[in-house]
Formats: C-alpha cells, sequence, structure tokens
C-alpha cells in the first residue's frame, strides 16, 4: 500500500509542476521548495554544531487557516518553553507566504513533498524532538519516518467525519498509522467516537483551538481613529470575506435601509476589480480605506477595506456581522465576529462548518438564500435591541464557553516532555 501511496504522491507532483506552466499558485508551490534541502542543510548543519543544540519542536500545518488554528499552541509552548527551537512548515503557498516571517518560529519552510526519500532526508537534517501535524494533515511517509526515529507524533485540533479514507473498508494501513500517533487531541466527542469504532484508543479530546485564537484577537484592540470617524454613531454592518454575490446583497441591503446603516466590507481579495465595481455601483456612497483620509466621510455609507490583516479587528466596530462565501464553495471564518459577542448573517452553504451548524441551531447566526431575507433578518434585529442584546450575549457565550483547548494540549506536551516520552 506504500508503494501505491507514494506513486500518488509522485504524480500529484508532476501534476503541480504541469499546472505550474498555467496557474500562479501551482507554479509558487513548486518555485518555493526549489533548493529547499541545501536551505534546510545549511540552517540544521549550523544548529546541531553548537555545544549545546536546542531541541527542535516541529509544527506542520498545511495552509493559513490550520495555522490559525496551531498558532495559539506555538505561541503557548515558546512562552513555556523557550530553550526549544521551533520549526514551522506549511503545504500551501496561502499558508507560507503570509506567515514566512512569523515571529513565533524560528525557522519557517515549505514541506518537502512526501516521497520516502523526502521524508528520511527532512528528518535526518532537522532531527526534531516531536512533531505536532495540525488538523488535516497526515502525510504517510513522513509519519512512517517519525515512528521508526522513534520520535513522538502528535495531531492537534484534528477533526474526522465518517466518510474519510479511515473509515472505509481499505483504510487499513492508514488505520496503523493512527494507532502509532503518540495523542491525537480531536475537536468534538464525535470524532473521538469514531476513532474508538476503528480501535484508535490515543485521542484527546481538547476542543478547538481558533476559539482561544479569537479570544486573544479581540482582547487586542488596535485602534482606527478613522473608522471611528466614519461610524459617527451609527448601527454597522461588518462584513468580512466578500465575494459579489455578497456585494450585491449589501448593496440591496443599503437601498431599503437608507441612511440608518453604515458599511464596513472587507473583500476575501484585494486585487480584484470586483471591488472597483463595488465601489462603483454604490453609487458615490463608498470610498476604499486608504482613499479615505481626507474625504468627507459623512457623505458614505460603504468603507471598503483594501488592506490585509485588519478585519479580525474590525468585528468590534459591528452591530451585526455578514461572513462571506456562502454563495459559492462555502462560509469563511464566522468564529471572529461572534467572539465580539455580534450575531451572524451568512449565505446557504454553511453545512460543513460545525461552528455554523452549532451557532445557527442556537438561534445566533442566521442563514439567508436571498436579499429579503437578509434584508428582513436584519431590520428584524436592529429595530428590537432588547433582543439584538440577548442574541449578542448568546454569540460570545458561544464562543467564549469553548475555550481552553491550547491549555490541554501544551499541557499534555509538558507531561510528556516531564517523564522522558518526548526525549
Amino acid at each position: 500500500m506504500r508503494y501505491i501511496y507514494s506513486a500518488g504522491i509522485t504524480f500529484y507532483y508532476l501534476f503541480i509542476r504541469i499546472a505550474g506552466f498555467f496557474n500562479e499558485k501551482a507554479k509558487e508551490w513548486h518555485i518555493g521548495r526549489k533548493d529547499l534541502f541545501r536551505k534546510l542543510d545549511e540552517v540544521f548543519t549550523a544548529h546541531y554544531a553548537s555545544d549545546e543544540p536546542a531541541p527542535v519542536a516541529w509544527f506542520h500545518c498545511a495552509s493559513l487557516g490550520e495555522f490559525e488554528q496551531g498558532r495559539p499552541i506555538i505561541e503557548a509552548f515558546r512562552s513555556k518553553f523557550p530553550g526549544h527551537t521551533i520549526l514551522l512548515t506549511f503545504f500551501s503557498p496561502s499558508g507560507y507566504k503570509q506567515q514566512n516571517q512569523f515571529s513565533g518560529a524560528d525557522h519557517v519552510y515549505y514541506l518537502p513533498i512526501d516521497t520516502p526519500f523526502n521524508a528520511r532526508k527532512f528528518v535526518a537534517i532537522t532531527r526534531p524532538q516531536f512533531a505536532v501535524f495540525v488538523k488535516y494533515e497526515f502525510w504517510f511517509n513522513y509519519l512512517n519516518e517519525l515512528f521508526k526515529n522513534d520520535i513522538p507524533v502528535f495531531t492537534a485540533s484534528a477533526i474526522f467525519r465518517s466518510d474519510q479514507h479511515f473509515f472505509k473498508w481499505y483504510g487499513g494501513w492508514m488505520r496503523t498509522h493512527l494507532r502509532k500517533i503518540n495523542r491525537i487531541f480531536v475537536q468534538d466527542k464525535e470524532s473521538a467516537e469514531l476513532l474508538q469504532m476503528i480501535d484508535v484508543e490515543n485521542s484527546i479530546i481538547s476542543g478547538d483551538t481558533r476559539f482561544d485564537r479569537v479570544v486573544f484577537i479581540k482582547s487586542m484592540q488596535q485602534p482606527f481613529p478613522l473608522i471611528d470617524k466614519f461610524i459617527s454613531g451609527k448601527h454597522v454592518i461588518v462584513a468580512g470575506s466578500t465575494w459579489p454575490a455578497d456585494n450585491e446583497l449589501l448593496l440591496d441591503l443599503q437601498k431599503k435601509t437608507g441612511e440608518q446603516l453604515r458599511f464596513i466590507i472587507a473583500p476575501h481579495e484585494i486585487n480584484k476589480p470586483y471591488i472597483q465595481e463595488l465601489v462603483q455601483k454604490s453609487g458615490g456612497k463608498a470610498v476604499l480605506y486608504s482613499q479615505a483620509p481626507g474625504t468627507d466621510l459623512a457623505s458614505k455609507q460603504f468603507l471598503i477595506i483594501d488592506s490585509i490583516g485588519m478585519l479580525s479587528q474590525l468585528y468590534r466596530y459591528a452591530s451585526i456581522a455578514y461572513i462571506g462565501g456562502g454563495f459559492g464553495v462555502g462560509i469563511h471564518n464566522t468564529l471572529e465576529a461572534a467572539a465580539y459577542g455580534v450575531p451572524v448573517f451568512f449565505g446557504p452553504n454553511y453545512e460543513r462548518f460545525r461552528e455554523a451548524r452549532e451557532m445557527t441551531d442556537q438561534g445566533v447566526a442566521f442563514s439567508i438564500q436571498n436579499s429579503a431575507e437578509l434584508t428582513l433578518g436584519v431590520v428584524g434585529l436592529l429595530s428590537n435591541q432588547e433582543h439584538l442584546e440577548e442574541v449578542s450575549h448568546k454569540a460570545g457565550e458561544y464562543v467564549s464557553s469553548r475555550t481552553g483547548a491550547t491549555n490541554i494540549i501544551v499541557d499534555e506536551l509538558s507531561r510528556q516532555i516531564a517523564t522522558g516520552t518526548i526525549q
């Protein structure tokens, strides 16, 4: 089975190489791995040549979303074990490009493609004391190499579904790897029960570290005097990670509510023509954040955020949040808004996201199918202050009651280091 898996990985690599001629992301994926082993060898040869080389803690994230789950663990581990060297790897360009300067890690690299040769070489060069893979990352050649070298392996914020390969008739080979992992920290009881059904007994229900992350972000109160001026005491809709279909609904909502609301819109991609189209369709009521200084903000109702990294801080201005993506492949991050105690609206494609389903069931998030439903829901909440405050409180409680996963994970890592399991 390993030969079949490794052959599939090789074909995947060749596919990415070919796709790189036509697709920019695939091209970045390949170029980012050029001379990777030379760079690793230079860094870690020097590291292990020192008199007392620090133990290397290896954390791996697929992309940016997984990094947001792994980040609280990395930061908490660094605080508790400042003498360790932290190696962070990414699979995709979207994670690496945005976080290759992450100050919480000593070294940040792409992960070489998962062939037996690469796995042996990577582990031999870096010699990690232990490895933590975040959420869905199960690279079987890397796992096998770590097991062969008696290097403890952990999976953090994992979530399992019955349709995954592990639970199919042909998944026996994959299940053997799960059983060898030291600890699988799962998000929920359902995941732990699925693992027990296939005789995987090494799981701990820790919860989702994203809750810890969004609560931490909430505590970082970055000032935005220009936005304070823009909102001018009005109710505010903060719309995050929007796409054209989402923007059309927000434009329609403004037309139906007149001057009552202010809109802060952070598009999913800031360099796309649809941002200028949004400005044009607003009929002179929109301004880009980068062009807002010196603008008569009293005449504007839409502030379009054309800068990266602000959104998670902006939800504190919201009376109501709108999360984009629900009319496409799926919604984006709802927890950042809910952490501030903000009711959340989004489109119909949200079923794959557990927190969105739970928030909807609890009446703090609302899925809408069209413009009329969005208008009805927003106006209904804003016209009843008592109900708005009740829903907002429940949204904040939903997040705050689910924190603590980071401490569970780091405490277990600490225990295993103290008992010598991690050497």
